[in-house]
């Protein structure tokens, strides 16, 4: 019975989408978390009669066919790129990005990542690192003496060294966008990695034509609405329920017809 296979490929989607929802609110408070959205297709269709074909009598052309669905698959798991909440910090180096753009990161095989994490610090050797000590690119080196640290929306970055008064510009926060930001590939961490489908990293800097720009003081919460995701868990638990009885109705029905058979 065809029903028990396509009820059996509803559940499997919905316990992708439990999946999914599970890990928005598992991230509800990780600092650039972009929620995530599962997303289906209905799967091939059987064919028992094909519209438009001349009906047994070939006199008149049929108007419908009969079709069957086989049921449902994932087709992808969309992350979606919508601004976060800013909250306020009292860590001069925190950064958030307020609209488009993403930080670049220095991997340590020297490959280039992305993050929407702002949460900076110096090193050991005075540069901004992320809190896995991952060099920020451009590298931005803070001297030791360096006071009144500020950073203005274009990112460029200024201090006031030792007794001088005046600011000196010490380096300046580069942005990169993507024509296509949900295809790049997750590394955790709050990482992104550029691949085919995202395209090539576009980079400029802050209120540039297309980038957001940058806010000092600030991290940008997770854009996880905890109201969404429990309506979501709700339907997906509905939506569950609903294929398990599809497929308890299927077998109660094989058993109906065997015994008749006895």
């Amino acid at each position: 019975m065809r029903a028990l296979s396509i009820a059996a490929t509803g559940m499997n989607a919905q316990q992708t989408n439990l999946e999914v929802i599970a890990n928005n609110i598992a991230n509800i408070n990780t600092t650039g978390f972009k929620r995530a959205r599962a997303e289906f297709t209905d799967l091939l269709y059987q064919t028992d009669r094909a519209a438009g074909v001349a009906n047994t009598a070939n006199q008149a052309t049929v108007p419908e066919g009969i079709n069957i669905g086989l049921g449902v698959k994932t087709a992808a798991v969309r992350n979606l790129f919508e601004q976060g909440d800013l909250s306020e910090t009292s860590n001069n180096f925190d950064m958030a990005i307020v609209g488009r753009g993403f930080f670049q990161i220095q991997a340590p095989d020297g490959s280039t990542l992305y993050t929407r994490d702002g949460a900076f610090n110096k090193n050991e050797n005075g540069e901004l690192v992320t809190a896995d000590g991952y060099l920020v690119i451009p590298t931005i080196t803070v001297p030791t003496d360096a006071t009144d640290i500020t950073i203005n929306r274009s990112g460029e970055v200024y201090a006031t060294i030792g007794t001088e008064t005046d600011q000196q510009l010490l380096g300046q926060i580069q942005l990169a966008n993507f024509v296509n930001e949900a295809g790049l590939k997750e590394l955790g961490g709050n990482l992104y990695q550029e691949t085919a489908a995202s395209g090539a990293a576009i980079v400029g800097v802050g209120d540039d034509t297309g980038f957001g720009y940058v806010s000092q003081g600030y991290l940008e919460s997770s854009n996880v609405d905890s109201v969404k995701e429990i309506t979501d868990l709700i339907s997906a638990q509905r939506a569950y329920e609903m294929n398990s009885k599809v497929i308890t109705t299927a077998d109660e029905m094989s058993k109906t017809v065997s015994q008749s058979m006895k």
